[in-house]
Formats: C-alpha cells, sequence, structure tokens
C-alpha cells in the first residue's frame, strides 16, 4: 500500500513558478509509476503529468507542455511537479496519484493511490 500526501501549493501571481510535492510511504513507492491530475471548480479532474517507476520516461497534457516538469526522487520516496509560466487557468487542486503499473502510460483508471490534494491559486 502507498499513501501520497501532497504539500508547496500556493498563491502565486500570473507567469510565477511554484514547486508542489508529494511524499509517499510505503515500500513499493519505486515500483509505482506516478502522475498529477488536478480538478478546478466546476470542472472534471484532468491529467496533468506522469512519470514512469524509473524517472526515463514523463508524459504531459498538451495544456502543460513545455512549462511544467514532473520529477521524482525514489531515494526519498517524492514526487515533484515544477511549474512555471503560471496561468490564472491552472488554478485547481493538485492531486498526486500511483500506479503499480509497469504499462507506459498509465491508463487513468490505474491510478489506484491518491492524496489528499493541495490548493494552486493563480493571480491574474
Amino acid at each position: 500500500q502507498v499513501q501520497l500526501v501532497e504539500s508547496g501549493g500556493g498563491l502565486v501571481q500570473a507567469g510565477g513558478s511554484l514547486r508542489v510535492s508529494c511524499a509517499a510511504s510505503g515500500r513499493t513507492f519505486s515500483s509505482h509509476a506516478m502522475g498529477w491530475f488536478r480538478q478546478a471548480p466546476g470542472k472534471e479532474r484532468e491529467f496533468v503529468a506522469a512519470i514512469s517507476w524509473g524517472g526515463v520516461n514523463s508524459d504531459y497534457a498538451d495544456s502543460v507542455k513545455g512549462r511544467f516538469t514532473i520529477s521524482r526522487d525514489n531515494v526519498k520516496s517524492t514526487v515533484y511537479l515544477q511549474m512555471n509560466s503560471l496561468k490564472p487557468e491552472d488554478t485547481a487542486v493538485y492531486y498526486c496519484a500511483g500506479a503499480a503499473t509497469t504499462a507506459w502510460p498509465p491508463l487513468s483508471y490505474e491510478y489506484n493511490y491518491w492524496g489528499q490534494g493541495t490548493q494552486v491559486t493563480v493571480s491574474s
């Protein structure tokens, strides 16, 4: 079992940067692909980025490509999302999730561990 706790959210001006982190507990973190999702008020949760268990492969939503970078540190059992050039439309609750699969990229239903989320607010 993997438990996930996000941190690092906050309020930032448009054009600014923020890094959110997701600390995992559990011995199997390094075998999980990890992803970031977000949900804005009144909208469905959407995929943001994913990284394979070894960190070799990554995948991004078109809306964040070139601005966001996902990374992981398997020694620290932590996955990061560096967000640059933030826009007001990036405002959302950001969730990290884990998928116990070797397939790449994981399908949405394969994410079976979720954190509680961290709020990111981008002001214009």
